[in-house]
């Protein structure tokens, strides 16, 4: 499904590293913050040790308790479990049924007097229609913060996604498009939101044990932003490969009756961190959950992005009662991911699109 790939002279970086015996948020975390924040516009960027981490400063830097923050309904639970321990409400909005993205018709339904933020997610490295919510955000008096998760070098209209919008998080997990093993980083063009997310990362101390905040070690390591130093320096390569094998497996698998690539956004240009499509389980014999088992038999893995909705979640049921969200129960059922990484080969490829084929013509009606 996903391949780290890292560049081999990275070795003697980490070997530096150890060496040094700095090994926490020193020199290289610095350089790995301005490197980022130079390659997505964003005039601010700060490290973290994880994408749920970067989520849970970014809000408590811009929402108050009792605030209501809008997510999407289909999506990872960080993205809404993080408004939770910020001392706020998540508030589930459904998504399109073809893009897998937040609906911005429903996320005006959600506004109330309450509401402080509204959080696209940016699904599989597609964006979300961000001029409509950016507009919305300006009508209501709202922050746009964007789960950015999967959506290294994600473009809409021209611009980065990492250079619109109050906030922007992302994260470096193993399968992302870039990677530092575990990672996260927050962007923002806001002096004052970037100072409180510092502050919030390592205790609130802005000096040796003088704490204005009360925070959290969310500190990055220095071998961690050396793996994500190496990683910007060939995100471009990274991208360029995703986008060809993407649009490969687009067009390919996007003629076989009864599957459907996720649709892309207008005015966005889809950096393919996953490749997404919904089954019309109206057209076949099988399950999705069957589908995928016969194709990981013929030797090509798959996974399901995801098969709950965060409104069918337990945890999230049993504290929050919210309101169904029937798009993304739909789409939970009918969603599936093919590998997608630069290592792809053509041969791959193809491979992929054979076998695909050949369990979509098993089980047709």
């Amino acid at each position: 499904m996903a391949k780290p790939i890292i560049s081999p002279g990275v070795l003697l970086d980490i070997k530096d590293v150890l060496e040094s015996g700095q090994l926490r948020q020193g020199r290289r975390v610095k350089e790995f913050e301005a490197s980022f924040a130079e390659k997505v516009g964003a005039r601010y960027a700060y490290a973290v040790c994880n994408g749920t981490a970067a989520l849970h400063v970014a809000y408590l830097s811009a929402v108050r308790p009792g605030d209501e923050v809008i997510v999407p309904s289909f999506t990872f639970l960080a993205t809404a479990s993080m408004v939770h321990y910020s001392m706020a409400r998540p508030v589930f909005a459904d998504v399109d049924p073809d893009s897998f993205l937040i609906d911005v018709e429903d996320v005006k339904e959600k506004i109330t007097p309450r509401t402080r933020a509204v959080v696209p997610v940016h699904l599989f490295g597609d964006a979300a229609d961000i001029h409509c919510l950016q507009d919305i955000c300006a009508d209501h008096g709202l922050v746009l913060i964007h789960d950015s998760a999967q959506a290294h070098g994600t473009r809409y209209d021209g611009v980065d996604v990492g250079g619109i919008g109050d906030l922007g998080c992302y994260s470096f997990y193993p399968s992302k498009t870039m990677t530092t093993g575990e990672g996260g980083m927050v962007t923002t063009d806001d002096e004052e939101l970037y100072r409180r997310g510092v502050l919030l990362r390592a205790h609130g101390d802005e000096g040796r044990y003088r704490h204005v905040a009360l925070g959290f070690n969310y500190r990055l390591t220095e071998v961690a932003a050396v793996l994500g130093l190496d990683q910007v320096r060939h995100l471009d390569g990274f991208l360029r490969r995703r986008r060809e094998c993407g649009e490969y497996l687009r067009r390919e698998v996007g003629r076989i009756d009864g599957l459907r690539p996720q649709r892309v956004t207008p005015k966005a240009v889809h950096s393919y961190s996953y490749f997404s499509l919904a089954m019309d389980l109206d057209l076949f014999r099988c399950t999705r959950d069957q589908f995928a088992e016969a194709l990981r038999a013929e030797n090509i893995d798959c996974a399901v992005h995801y098969p709950t909705p965060l409104t069918g979640q337990p945890a999230v049921k049993e504290l929050l009662d919210p309101a169904p969200c029937p798009v993304s129960e739909s789409v939970s059922k009918r969603v599936l991911s093919l590998p997608m990484h630069p290592a792809l080969s053509d041969l791959d490829l193809r491979c992929i699109v054979a076998a695909v084929e050949k369990v979509a013509a098993h089980y047709l009606k």
